[in-house]
């Protein structure tokens, strides 16, 4: 199983920003484009808007969580970039999981 890497440089953000396509629910929003390699690479940006940095870093780790546990269920060669609103403080896990899931499914890159 080819496991997902971190996207973690700016520039990296910024060419999914740029280039990729977005969708979005109440509680994230999703870039996604390919990366012409075999596997994903995920980035999880949150905003200092959304709470102080307990608040972000519960998100963070929900989201990447929900990402890791159905990681075969996403298409590889992509760059996903996951961008938290501000109503995904308050979210529970179950509930940021649908919305990773949910969103992966419009992008057409969940199986």
């Amino acid at each position: 199983m080819i496991f997902s890497e971190s996207l973690k440089k700016n520039r990296d953000f910024r060419t999914v920003y740029r280039k990729g396509r977005s969708y979005a629910n109440k509680y994230l929003v999703m870039y996604s484009m390919e990366n012409h390699q075999s596997k994903n690479r995920l980035g999880i940006s949150v905003s200092k808007k959304v709470g102080n940095s307990v608040v972000r870093h519960r998100i963070i780790r929900l989201v990447r969580e929900s990402y890791r546990l159905h990681e075969n269920m996403f298409n590889s060669g992509l760059d996903i970039v996951v961008v938290a609103r501000g109503c995904a403080a308050g979210a529970s896990y179950q509930e940021i999981r649908d919305a990773v899931l949910y969103l992966g499914k419009i992008h057409k890159i969940v199986l």
